[in-house]
């Protein structure tokens, strides 16, 4: 009898919060079996090891981001709109895998070097491309300013949105598309072309 997919599920939302709350590094698989209420051993009935789990964490939620992000970049739509519903998917994605957001953040460099994690430098490679593309095209279409530095206003929306995993918590007071329309608030008054 195979385990369920449901508790395969439930299994791997112990080890994200388990790997975001102490790294990856200090986290044993006797952490995460702790945290799950069972014993070590019955962990690998499951999966073979912390990185396999690791890697299912990262690679769900990376292949998730890129579906609705994949689709907002072929929607035909202005930059500005482009901007806006980057940054909320970028919000609905935290508060789907916040764990595997943070875990992205802290530990991301370090696994980018180890082979099977190759798929982190090619997400991020494309990502950044994503971003830079469509404020280039937001400065070129004047929708954005023309003194407008791409690539800082590129580092300063990722970093303010993504960091966002740090405190938020799903079922908090504001929903992620509330957050995201006040982040956009805030951003667009600053780079949004002044008539």
């Amino acid at each position: 009898m195979s385990p369920s997919p449901e508790r395969r599920e439930e299994l791997l939302a112990t080890a994200a919060e388990v790997f975001a709350a102490q790294g990856y590094n200090a986290t044993t698989v006797r952490k995460i079996a702790d945290a799950a209420g069972m014993l070590a051993g019955s962990l690998y009935y499951h999966f073979d090891s912390k990185e396999s789990m690791l890697d299912e964490i990262l690679s769900t939620f990376l292949d998730e981001l890129w579906a609705r992000y994949d689709a907002v970049l072929a929607a035909g739509l202005g930059p500005r709109e482009t901007i806006e519903a980057l940054v909320t998917e970028s919000f609905r994605e935290i508060d789907r895998h916040r764990a595997a957001v943070a875990i992205y953040q802290k530990e991301s460099k370090h696994l980018r070097t180890q082979p099977r994690f190759g798929y982190l430098t090619e997400s991020q490679v494309k990502f950044e491309k994503a971003w830079l593309g469509t404020l280039e095209r937001g400065v070129a279409a004047k929708v954005f300013r023309a003194d407008l530095d791409v690539r800082l206003t590129y580092r300063f929306v990722r970093d303010t949105v993504w960091v966002a995993a740090s405190w938020y918590r799903p079922g908090g007071l504001h929903s992620p598309e509330e957050i995201a329309r006040q982040y956009l608030s805030m951003v667009l008054e600053g780079i949004a072309l002044r008539e």
